[in-house]
């Protein structure tokens, strides 16, 4: 997957993980986004790395889809325990 691919599955792995973990973020719409896109290239890292689970080449792939959402999920977890509830 190119780069391209990378950015349209975080983006779609941030929203995903904004449904499992509702609520609002210090940072809104954007910055959520790219939670989601950072999420994607850190869960196919991790992934790569860590569980000897190389990234796919295809973009529908369940198992990269699984790392774009956990890494999204992660990084939005820790955005709020490091940032808090700021937006009221």
């Amino acid at each position: 997957m190119g780069i391209v691919s990378w950015i349209i599955l975080g983006l779609l792995a941030g929203v995903i993980a904004k449904v499992l973990l509702p609520g609002r973020d210090p940072g809104g719409l954007i910055g959520t986004t790219v939670i989601g896109i950072a999420g994607a290239f850190v869960g196919g890292w991790i992934s790569a790395q860590f569980f000897d689970r190389e990234v796919q080449k295809e973009f529908f792939d369940p198992a990269t889809w699984g790392a774009a959402i956990g890494g999204a999920f992660v990084l939005l977890v820790l955005y709020r325990l490091l940032f808090g509830n700021s937006r009221n």
